[in-house]
């Protein structure tokens, strides 16, 4: 019945009235798309006066349709929700001027950009939503793992406008409009990301670079301690470094770890070297002092 009410009612002769009559039938179409209808008779010939008869003066085929359809309207009913809250009567008039008053806000008012004014609250929590999730993400973190965390929030995000979204057919802009937000606020945190973990993985390349200067300049040189230093170094900085930085930190890294090791390496030979020149000097000088003849 409702798609043959809204049906176009053909118009080769170009008449007007035809015409925005089928545009009112095109404007009751997207406003919903599960509509219900019900069939009344005529209630009485005089149709002036209806206002002044009783029901017994109205055609009783009428009557007892009339109160089939309130039972109708009864079974089909359901509170209006907004934001997720059911409304009782009282808020729901609130929420009819929050109607008109969306209707004052715009020079020329259509369906579009009513639903963008009434949207643009609901909007905001969505994003705030999304924001909240995120800002409880501790940096820095794999890449992987910051991608899927921004997924599932955007998820519920978009999620928690689909359930308080005014409108069916216009909101598609609002969804767009918060998609893009979305993404402009993830590139913050993809920056965030990137620039705690640069500060993570230069603490972390200082202190091993501290610790091999240390060990180059041990009194007593001890291979063992600085392969030990080394390792440790190695172990600390792979498994606290985080990417994104990480590849670029391991390839400072190796060179300082390549550049310390051979320095300790030509300090340490030639330190030996030194000593056992001295040792044997020292020997030559022993042997000497006993081989002389004793008078």
């Amino acid at each position: 019945m409702v798609d043959e009410a809204l049906r176009h009612v053909p118009n080769h002769d170009g008449d007007k009235n035809i015409d925005q009559v089928n545009q009112i039938r095109d404007s009751l179409a997207i406003m919903g798309d599960n509509s219900t209808a019900f069939s009344l008779p005529q209630p009485h010939l005089q149709r002036t006066k209806l206002c002044d008869l009783k029901d017994g003066e109205l055609d009783q085929s009428y009557v007892q349709k009339r109160e089939q359809l309130k039972e109708v309207v009864k079974s089909v009913i359901r509170p209006k929700i907004v934001q997720g809250k059911s409304l009782n009567g009282n808020e729901f008039v609130s929420f009819l001027e929050k109607i008109l008053e969306a209707l004052n806000k715009v020079e020329i008012p259509s369906t579009g950009s009513l639903v963008e004014v009434f949207n643009k609250k609901i909007l905001e929590g969505c994003l705030k939503l999304y924001e909240d999730s995120m800002t409880k993400v501790i940096l820095p973190i794999h890449e992987e793992s910051l991608q899927s965390i921004h997924e599932a929030s955007r998820a519920e995000s978009l999620k928690s406008f689909d359930e308080q979204h005014f409108g069916r057919h216009h909101a598609k802009k609002s969804v767009e409009t918060l998609d893009e937000d979305i993404e402009k606020m993830f590139k913050n945190f993809v920056m965030a990301n990137q620039s705690q973990s640069s500060k993570l993985c230069e603490a972390l390349y200082t202190k091993c670079e501290d610790q091999m200067d240390q060990l180059q300049v041990l009194r007593l040189p001890s291979m063992a301690k600085f392969n030990a230093g080394f390792l440790q170094c190695n172990q600390s900085f792979g498994k606290e470094c985080v990417v994104p930085s990480k590849t670029i930190y391991e390839q400072r890294m190796v060179k300082m770890m390549g550049k310390s090791k051979s320095s300790f390496i030509k300090e340490y030979n030639h330190r030996l070297f030194n000593w056992l020149v001295a040792f044997s000097l020292v020997m030559v000088i022993v042997g000497q002092s006993y081989s002389k003849p004793i008078f």
